[in-house]
């Protein structure tokens, strides 16, 4: 008798956004996002620095080098996160991502919750969690479906 090793579609795309995050350039997390509808793949994006400019690895971390907690100040940042580069991304090459759901490594912070909640996403689905209780906030008052990937589902 062969066991079915199927992935689940949650398993599958939250696979494909770690394997997105491999190509990220940050060096204090990296991180992956996949923006889907109907089981299709819409668009997907890695955090890095915006394109033709040198990446932190070449440059430095300004976070870093200003001791910048975590969750905290995300405009003294160089890169441009993995959810924001997956609806630029969307928004280049002419794809609708409304109702959509985007599979991404972390829970959002507060900038991308609020470009999510605006690009008419329906559902986020993060894996680790991230200390920004603004966008935890932010996203609880909006209409979008927030829950943390379940290995087990």
């Amino acid at each position: 008798m062969t066991i079915n090793t199927r992935p689940s579609i949650d398993e599958y795309f939250m696979k494909m956004a770690h394997l997105a995050k491999e190509r990220s350039t940050c060096l204090r997390r990296k991180v992956g996002a996949v923006i889907t509808k109907d089981k299709r793949v819409l668009s997907t994006g890695y955090n890095g620095a915006p394109k033709g400019l040198p990446h932190c690895e070449e440059v430095g971390c300004v976070r870093e080098n200003l001791d910048v907690p975590t969750g905290e100040r995300h405009e003294l940042c160089r890169g441009v996160h993995a959810e924001q580069n997956a609806i630029i991304q969307a928004a280049v090459f002419g794809t609708s991502i409304k109702d959509g759901k985007i599979y991404t490594t972390n829970h959002p912070c507060v900038v991308c919750a609020k470009l999510l909640i605006n690009a008419s996403i329906s559902e986020i689905i993060y894996d680790d969690d991230y200390i920004d209780e603004l966008a935890k906030e932010v996203l609880r008052q909006s209409n979008v479906k927030v829950r943390r990937f379940n290995l087990k589902q």
